[in-house]
This record gives structure tokens, C-alpha cells and sequence, in this order.
């Protein structure tokens, strides 16, 4: 009998993982990359844009692994520590003048988009290990990064999106997705993953201005970055630290709450702080085609809810 597993949104039979473990073996010379790689290219695995999804392609080897279903070759050197450290942290850091004027006074603001190879990253990384509560790690599979400046140049704070949480009960509830649907369409999806506002800046409003402003340039990045624009910008709230203010007030709207699990938890015995699922809509033109196409939907209590209710009605 074939045995169906669900592994990363995709169905692995016996019949595939009998063909990785004729990949390996034929090739015993090759590296865990070039087996993710060719494995990619064997299954037409490619992101939107046709660029091989080898990184995927080595998550699932090494999921194929613990399972025990395959034997990868031994790894020729290091993976590289996923938390990122201060860059010296003997150096000194400047100390800048508090920022406190109107936020008019600040405006208009520049929306820097960076990757990891522009110099100006390793300034946003070593701002979020120094500032912000879970410091930063390095960013596996799609991502943006933003820097913001204010009208002299001053830098003001920085938000991180990257992959959407594979499964997320409230969020799903809400959209309506099964199994199939969810692993086909999670790409439409991405965290807010990061987003601080630097410790010497004190402007009211500024936070939801700078969440607004981000969440209408987002799916035309994602688009020119990918291929593919992102609808839907979801975020986890930590209660015991904040109150999720500056998201509210840029229209964002909770959707539930977690349990108070990690996405390793498999025997109920991990505690975590529980975080409010809140979502945003993301980019204009997607947003009025969805609510065009869904007006089946049943009115929401609210007017934001409703308009987001339908647009995620489309996606289903």
C-alpha cells in the first residue's frame, strides 16, 4: 500500500521517496545543495519568477531525513547560525539626539526596500538585534526588508516580512481554507515578522503611519521581487508586551488569538505567551477585483471586516 505523506504543502508517496534515495545513491559525490537542487529541478520546483527552489528542496530533505526515510551525506561544513549577533560589540554605538518633533515635521518619509547585499542592511540587522525583543535571525525563503528616513535623513525604524505561518487556525477560519487550498495559496500570504520603531524616537502616529505607508507599497515590491504579489499581511501580537495599538490604527484587524504553542510543540508540553493574529490587506487593485468577485459574502459586523471578509472569500 502507497503511503501519502504531507510534507511542506506537497504529497510525498513512496514513489517519491524512492526517487530521492535513487538521487543519492547515484550520486554519491554530490552535496546536500546539489541533491536539493537537482531534486527541485527533477519536480519543476521554482518560484514565480523560474529561480530553483533548492532551499525548500533541503528543508524537505532534511524532514525526509528525521523521519528516517532517507540517508543524506554528512555535511560538508557548518550551517550558519540562523541568530544574528552584533557585528562587534565592542565598539562603540553612537548615541543619537531624541527625535520628538510632530510627525508633519518629520514627512514626507523615504521607504528604503534593501536585501542583504546592500551595505545599508547590516545597519538595519544590528538595529533589530540591538532593539528589539526577538532579535533577528536569518531569513529563509521570501522576504522584504525596509529602512525608513525621515525628511533629513534621519533614520526613524525598519519592518522584516517574510514566509506566512504554515498553519494558523484563527487566520484559516477565517478565510475559509481547507488543506489543499492553503498549501496552493499560502505564497498570497506574508508576516510582518519584524517592525521597531527606534528607542530615541518619540512621535505620536508614527508607527501607524509608517505601518500604512508599508502596506501599500508591499504587494508591488513582493511582485517586482517574485513574481507574484502578496494580498494578505498577517503579524503576531505579543499580549504581554504590547498592546497592538499602532496596528489598530492603521486598520488592521485581530482575528483571534494563538494557544500558546510553538510550531515544534507535538506533545502539549511547550508554554509560549499567547499572540493576537492580527491581518492586513495588502495592495489596492487586488483588494477592489476580490471584493468585485465576492459579493455572495455575508455582511460582517463590521465595514473593515466585511471588505476583508470578501476579499479573502475570493481567495478560497
Amino acid at each position: 500500500m502507497n503511503t501519502v505523506r504531507h510534507i511542506q504543502g506537497r504529497a510525498i508517496g513512496d514513489e517519491e521517496v524512492a526517487f530521492v534515495c535513487r538521487l543519492i545513491s547515484e550520486h554519491p559525490q554530490w552535496s546536500r545543495n546539489q541533491i536539493a537542487l537537482a531534486l527541485a529541478e527533477a519536480w519543476n520546483w521554482r518560484t514565480a519568477t523560474g529561480r530553483l527552489k533548492n532551499f525548500a528542496g533541503s528543508s524537505l530533505l532534511i524532514k525526509l531525513e528525521k523521519r528516517g526515510l532517507i540517508g543524506l551525506p554528512k555535511r560538508r561544513q557548518a550551517p550558519p547560525q540562523r541568530l544574528i549577533r552584533l557585528a562587534d560589540p565592542e565598539l562603540p554605538w553612537p548615541d543619537p539626539e531624541p527625535i520628538t518633533q510632530p510627525l508633519h515635521e518629520l514627512l514626507p518619509l523615504t521607504i528604503e526596500p534593501l536585501s542583504t547585499k546592500q551595505p545599508r542592511y547590516a545597519l538595519l540587522a544590528q538595529y533589530l538585534v540591538r532593539y528589539h525583543y526577538l532579535g533577528l535571525r536569518r531569513s529563509v525563503g521570501e522576504n522584504m526588508a525596509y529602512l525608513a528616513r525621515d525628511r533629513q535623513g534621519r533614520d526613524l525604524g525598519c519592518a522584516l516580512f517574510g514566509a506566512a505561518a504554515w498553519r494558523v487556525n484563527p487566520r484559516d477560519k477565517f478565510i475559509g481554507w481547507d488543506e489543499p487550498t492553503r498549501a496552493e495559496r499560502l505564497s498570497w500570504i506574508t508576516n510582518n515578522v519584524r517592525f521597531l520603531i527606534l528607542p530615541w524616537v518619540r512621535v505620536p502616529h508614527l508607527a501607524s503611519h509608517l505601518l500604512a505607508r508599508l502596506t501599500r507599497r508591499l504587494a508591488a515590491d513582493w511582485l517586482a521581487k517574485y513574481g507574484h504579489p502578496v494580498h494578505l499581511i498577517e503579524t503576531f501580537v505579543d499580549r504581554s508586551r504590547f498592546k497592538g495599538t499602532c496596528y489598530r490604527a492603521a486598520n488592521w484587524i485581530c482575528v483571534g488569538q494563538t494557544q500558546g504553542r510553538t510550531r515544534q510543540d507535538r506533545t502539549h508540553d511547550i508554554s509560549v505567551p499567547v499572540k493576537d493574529l492580527t491581518c492586513m490587506r495588502s495592495g489596492q487593485a487586488a483588494f477592489r477585483r476580490a471584493v468585485a468577485a465576492a459579493t455572495h459574502m455575508t455582511c460582517r459586523a463590521s465595514i473593515r471586516t466585511r471588505c476583508l471578509s470578501m476579499k479573502l472569500a475570493y481567495w478560497a
